[in-house]
This record gives structure tokens, sequence and C-alpha cells, in this order.
């Protein structure tokens, strides 16, 4: 997607939690068992300040007081979240998204990545914000589809480590939403991707947001369709939760 379609997304998406999270600071989001919709909202604004950190520090941060963790006391923590936003959006606007950063992804190096992560973490937590208040809307498709190959690359294939020498599933799993399709071999020590057509052991499909979401561990099993080997689909599913988390 182009950098100024992320940043279209990620302030309409921001805004969205802005503008519903002071109805109810307290309420339980049940996306997230034992969050509330408040902790959510700091959450996301914490993770704001730490890449605006990481774009910052040529190392980036390495220290608690390098980034701002949340409101002072008796700070609202919808302004101190839109403050944090706002300090956000304006470096990426200005740095662009060609200008070096720091990053955990050694393949991208650059702040375009902080572009898209950004983003799609903003997607992820609106839908949490408005599981809040029963009123979740989905994510664009084109944001969605963006995220699903996000999370199936540089999450599932590249931080697979994550999941240990010993990690669950063997097998190729397809996920596919309209006419994309990508496919996820899991070994013992690899979740190899490819974005090509093929034999699958499992199939997962749905519509782009409610796959997104699930792939994030956000929708239950039923908003989606899932066929094939039912064990390989569970350690699929294991494989992100380690990784999402």
């Amino acid at each position: 997607m182009p950098p100024d379609d992320y940043l279209t997304h990620l302030r309409r998406d921001a805004e969205r939690m802005a503008e519903l999270a002071p109805r109810g600071l307290g309420n339980p989001v049940p996306a997230c068992p034992g969050w509330t919709v408040e902790e959510a909202l700091v959450h996301t604004g914490s993770v704001y300040s730490h890449k605006v950190a990481c774009m910052r520090l040529p190392e980036g941060p390495q220290r608690q007081e390098d980034w701002d963790h949340g409101p002072t006391e008796g700070q609202d923590p919808t302004e101190w979240f839109r403050e944090r936003l706002a300090e956000l959006t304006d470096e990426l606007a200005s740095r662009g998204p060609q200008a070096p950063a720091y990053t955990w992804y050694e393949d991208d190096q650059t702040v375009g990545f902080w572009f898209r992560r950004m983003a799609q973490e903003t997607a992820v937590h609106r839908t949490d914000v408005e599981s809040g208040f029963d009123a979740m809307t989905a994510v664009a498709d084109d944001l969605a589809v963006d995220g699903i190959d996000e999370v199936l690359d540089w999450f599932l294939r590249y931080q697979n480590d994550d999941v240990g020498a010993q990690a669950p599933g063997r097998g190729t799993v397809a996920v596919r939403t309209g006419g994309h399709i990508w496919r996820q071999t899991l070994t013992a020590d690899e979740a190899r991707l490819s974005r090509e057509p093929g034999p699958a052991d499992a199939v997962v499909s749905g519509e782009p947001s409610e796959l997104l979401l699930w792939l994030w561990g956000r929708r239950p099993d039923s908003a989606v369709q899932r066929e094939g080997d039912d064990d390989l689909l569970l350690a699929f599913r294991e494989r992100l939760r380690v990784v999402t988390q």
C-alpha cells in the first residue's frame, strides 16, 4: 500500500478510538479478556511513543525513560492518546518512508516499516476498543489484505524462532481471501511462506477483515471457514498466538 494510505487509515482508526473511549473507559474489552477500554487506549498510545523513539534513536529505545508509558496522574487518557498520535503521525510524515530507522525486522530498516506496522497496529486495537461498546466495524478490505500478508510474513515467518525448537504442526496451511492466497509450510524449525497457489493440508478462508482478526486472535473459529487437517489448524493457531501476543 502507498505510505499516504497507511497514514490515512492510521489517523482514521485512531480517531475512532479516541471518539469512543471517553464513553466508557472502564468497559471490558471482550476481544482481549482482562483489558479495559482505557488499558487498550493507553497501550496503543505507549506503542506510538515507543515507535517515535525507534525513529529518533539510532539503536532504538534502550531505557524505560526513552518513551512515554502513559498519562500522568490526573491527565485525561484520551487527550494523552491524541498527543501520542499527533507525535507519531508528525514523525512519520516529516521523515518519509525512505528515511532510515531502527526496526526489529532486519530486512527493512526504514521509516516505511513503521508506516505499515502502525497502521496495522491501530486497526486491530481500534476493533478492541469498539468491542468494549459492542460496536465493531470491519477493517477496510485493502488494509485487511495487507495486514494478513504482514502477520503471515513479518510475524509468523520471520519470528518463527519465538515459537521454539519443537514448534507444533507439520504441513502446509493455505490462507485465502478473495483472489489472494498465502501458503504457510510449517516444519519443526521454520514457517515457510509462499504467495503462489499449490497443495495444502488445511485451508482457512473468509472475508478480509474477519480473517485478519482471526489471525490476531480477535475472532472465534466460527468467523472463518476451516477445512482439512484439524490438528494442523490447531498448531497453526498456536504458532500465531505465540508470535502475536
